[in-house]
């Protein structure tokens, strides 16, 4: 899987992401601070990352802040793009279970390493659901890119 990791600081925990991600066998895109010459604001690589999942150039994304909550809005305005913020195993199920989420948010200051690897088992083991209530909910989420004006 090809997957977009952005990181507005480059912290341990971030350059472990890129690691396990890799170790896992997936091929990591890097942005923000984990690239050289990117621009680091959380804003903007959040966002590129973000567009490439949109764009179908990346499979799913990792998107990193300090707190993890501006790296998943700015990847939320995004159309196609439903992020989430998953602080813990559970809440990543949940995510890609019954919001089908494509981007990962995490937070710099509360992932640990072992924390991220439970984290990262939960998102890559569940699947989206099959459920008609939770599909038609994914569906309305999508409708709701369409409302959005243009820029």
């Amino acid at each position: 899987m090809r997957i977009s990791v952005s990181s507005d600081m480059d912290e341990p925990v971030a350059r472990a992401l890129v690691v396990e991600l890799r170790g896992r066998g997936h091929e990591v895109v890097a942005h923000g601070a984990l690239r050289p010459g990117d621009d680091p604001q959380w804003a903007v690589c959040s966002e590129v990352a973000a567009r490439e999942v949109a764009d179908g150039v990346s499979d799913q994304a990792v998107v990193c802040c300090w707190t993890g909550t501006g790296a998943s809005i700015a990847a939320n305005k995004v159309p196609g793009v439903r992020a989430a913020l998953c602080a813990d195993g559970y809440t990543a199920d949940g995510a890609r279970r019954w919001n089908d989420a494509n981007v990962l948010a995490l937070s710099l200051r509360l992932t640990s390493e072992p924390l991220l690897k439970e984290i990262l088992d939960a998102w890559f083991t569940a699947e989206p659901s099959a459920d008609a209530e939770d599909r038609e909910n994914v569906a309305r989420v999508g409708r709701l890119d369409l409302d959005r004006p243009a820029r």
